[in-house]
């Protein structure tokens, strides 16, 4: 068996991966990216269908650092205003929902601002349940975010930790919130003012040219790592003997693949949990909406949000048509739902939401991403170190939103590999 001898080798060929081979080249070595897939971008990848491009789930920037505009800004791109929008019941809301009431009937608001005056003073514990019910008091929290988190994250809210908020999630401020009761004219309180997405080729295309600049090699499934031996085993059959190790793995699947990892390891690791994603992508024969992306918080409708490909740029459908996608989340790499009840429910979750005729819908297409979003489970944090730990003692950079197992935006994974190094 020959062991081909390598300096720099990179597990996966997302934007982590590709920000470590950045890092590489400008120090002068050589770095080989090896990827699972047919094709490199990771969650940053896309798929087309007659004509229709659609990303790996929703995708915008709003990077503002400079080594990441350097790369992103060579690809011509549109901008587009941070406006979201809410949907509950029979009615559309603006986002966030708690500055913008002013649709619902007078009785709903008093009730709901009443509870928000009466808000517990102090946080009853540590997790978000608590967190959002100190922020929102219990009407708010129980009607909207609540709800939500638990489509989102498939998780309650009492089992999650608050260390993921940062500038998610917008803190309620009486004088917004009232303003918002009477008015439809709100400012926009998002986090960013402006999102930005590629003209063409979709959100991967900002990454393109880290792509076409990097040594990669396709279809290379990692499953075996030994780090004493300093040695990776693919599925195929190659082995490959590093200097230097970088993985974006996830976490729970560094340490499955790995020789040597001792039991206590092996347990914070299975206690990691993420989310898969059902995407539902909908071509359409004419144009159905105008927004950019909305969050859905019936319980009756499996999407937590939405998005539409055609409204980030034309270039993703063919002329005269639109698209949606929507995503479904579970606990877990596996989809808690059949293909037939995604489907069957996103039909329903159309007429509901009164986006398009059944007869505007051209194709519906199903399938599942194993690795979503990180779930942040109370006690997560000291899981996650304990694997961290263990993998910096056995000389292997993790990096990325799933090797550094954090909720980090394409942008911050960037950077992430880009530091790996």
């Amino acid at each position: 068996m020959t062991i081909e001898q390598l300096d720099v080798v990179i597990l996966g060929g997302g934007v982590a991966g590709l920000g470590a081979a950045l890092k590489a080249r400008e120090l002068g070595r050589r770095a080989v990216i090896f990827e699972a897939r047919a094709s490199a971008g990771g969650l940053l990848d896309n798929f087309s269908i007659d004509g229709f491009r659609f990303d790996h789930a929703v995708h915008l920037s709003f990077a503002s650092e400079e080594k990441v505009r350097a790369i992103f800004d060579r690809t011509p791109y549109l901008t587009h205003p941070a406006d979201a929008w809410c949907f509950e019941t029979d009615r559309w809301l603006k986002h966030p929902v708690q500055n913008n009431l002013a649709p619902l009937p007078p009785a709903d608001k008093v009730a709901l601002i009443k509870s928000f005056l009466a808000r517990p003073a102090e946080l009853a514990g540590d997790d978000y349940e608590s967190w959002l019910r100190h922020q929102y008091g219990d009407a708010i929290a129980e009607r909207y975010p609540l709800r939500y988190t638990e489509k989102y994250w498939a998780t309650p809210a009492s089992a999650l930790s608050t260390s993921w908020i940062g500038q998610r999630m917008r803190r309620a401020e009486l004088d917004e919130i009232l303003y918002g009761a009477m008015s439809t004219e709100t400012p926009n309180t998002y986090y960013t003012k402006e999102m930005r997405y590629p003209r063409a080729g979709g959100y991967k295309a900002f990454i393109q040219p880290l792509i076409d600049a990097s040594e990669i090699r396709l279809q290379h499934q990692v499953v075996a790592i030994d780090p004493a031996q300093r040695l990776v085993r693919f599925a195929h059959g190659a082995v490959v003997q590093y200097q230097q190790l970088i993985s974006t793995l996830p976490l729970p699947v560094l340490v499955r693949v790995s020789s040597a990892v001792p039991a206590a390891v092996q347990q914070a690791a299975a206690g990691l949990k993420a989310s898969a994603i059902d995407l539902v992508s909908v071509g359409f024969r004419r144009p159905v909406t105008e927004d950019l992306w909305f969050y859905i918080y019936d319980e009756d409708i499996l999407a937590a949000r939405a998005y539409s490909p055609s409204v980030k740029s034309p270039d993703n459908v063919p002329p005269g048509c639109s698209s949606l996608q929507f995503e479904i989340y579970s606990r877990g790499e596996q989809s808690r739902y059949t293909p037939q009840q995604v489907l069957e429910n996103t039909r329903a979750a159309l007429v509901k939401l009164g986006i398009g005729r059944p007869e505007d819908v051209l194709f519906m297409d199903h399938r599942v991403l194993p690795f979503g979003n990180v779930i942040f489970d109370l006690g997560m944090e000291g899981r996650r170190q304990t694997v961290l730990d263990w993998a910096a003692s056995a000389a292997i950079a993790s990096c990325g939103r799933f090797g550094a197992w954090d909720y980090l935006w394409s942008n911050q994974s960037l950077l992430s590999g880009y530091h790996a190094l």
